[in-house]
């Protein structure tokens, strides 16, 4: 298992800077938020991503490439547009936002490029949490089979096979993460969206999972190291935050409800050799503290 950190902690440092830090802390990775401020996908010419992938080099971190800054495509409305939106024309959009990010990501050097389905109208979920939320994947009010508009499926089902139609001779694999609030949040709908993709010809294996730990918390996918042994066959990236009451808001560890020590002996159980990152997205204020904390708090359950 590899540590990083994802530089939408780190906002408000040059990217240079930020990647100098995590590596002088002991970090092996970084997740690039591409963004307006760190390689921004809609301008960054080639040269300056190559100057990244040597600079990450330079200083031994691997490379991993988060597709969720808020503003990047439309600077009055967050996250917009998503994959599922009810216009063709704005879903299309955000897949060919995603295939760039894609070949950034190649550029880079990263081997994966996580993504989520974005939230849909009215905000419908499609993995909705019934009943006590608590327990094995598929608790809750009948799971995600059919539990919501086909129609809200099928957006993203298409925009899902169609980026991975157009990355498929890119040396990165697209990770999918479930996002609270979004219609996919849980994991159960993340398996039933790799059905859904299956019903079409695509394998599992094209589309693993990008798990947030502290998201378990949010929707009461709970104990966070059960859920980690089942999803292990689809967990190719994971992020690492705590999460308190339950409120989906990123804390550093120790702040909340997360068993940090169970969670990381559970992904080194099933041999997970991919990048867990820390994300702390509300603390660029103290990015540089914050970083070295979760390091400190990192090191010490794993004593």
């Amino acid at each position: 298992m590899l540590l990083g950190y994802n530089t939408n902690g780190l906002a408000h440092h040059r990217l240079d800077d930020a990647l100098a830090l995590l590596a002088d802390l002991g970090y092996g990775g970084v997740a690039l938020t591409l963004d307006v401020g760190h390689i921004d996908p809609l301008r960054a010419t080639a040269a300056e991503v190559q100057a990244v992938a040597r600079r990450c080099d330079a200083l031994g971190l691997a490379r991993a490439v988060e597709t969720g800054a808020r503003f990047v495509l439309d600077p009055r409305n967050k996250h917009f547009p998503t994959l599922m939106e009810a216009s063709a024309v704005d879903r299309a959009k955000r897949v060919d936002f995603l295939v760039r990010c894609a070949a950034i990501a190649t550029d880079l050097g990263a081997e994966v490029v996580s993504i989520w389905a974005g939230a849909a109208p009215a905000g419908v979920v499609g993995d909705g949490v019934g009943g006590d939320g608590v327990g094995g994947i598929g608790a809750g009010g009948g799971g995600a089979k059919g539990g919501a508009d086909d129609g809200l499926w099928q957006r993203l089902v298409d925009g899902v096979e169609a980026l991975l139609a157009r990355t498929a001779q890119l040396p990165v694999r697209i990770c999918f993460e479930p996002e609270p609030g979004m219609f996919v949040e849980r994991p159960a709908g993340y398996l039933e969206l790799v059905r859904r993709l299956g019903e079409r010809g695509v394998g599992a294996d094209r589309l693993p999972l990008t798990l947030d730990v502290g998201h378990l918390l949010c929707t009461g996918d709970l104990p966070v190291p059960e859920r980690i042994v089942e999803l292990a066959p689809h967990l190719r990236h994971v992020h690492l935050d705590d999460i308190a009451n339950g409120v989906h808001e990123h804390r550093p560890f120790g702040e909340g409800d997360l068993d940090l020590a169970g969670t990381l002996a559970a992904l080194e159980r099933v041999g997970f050799g991919g990048m867990a990152a820390v994300e702390l997205s509300r603390d660029s204020h103290r990015g540089a503290a914050m970083a070295e904390e979760a390091l400190r708090r990192i090191d010490a359950a794993r004593a």
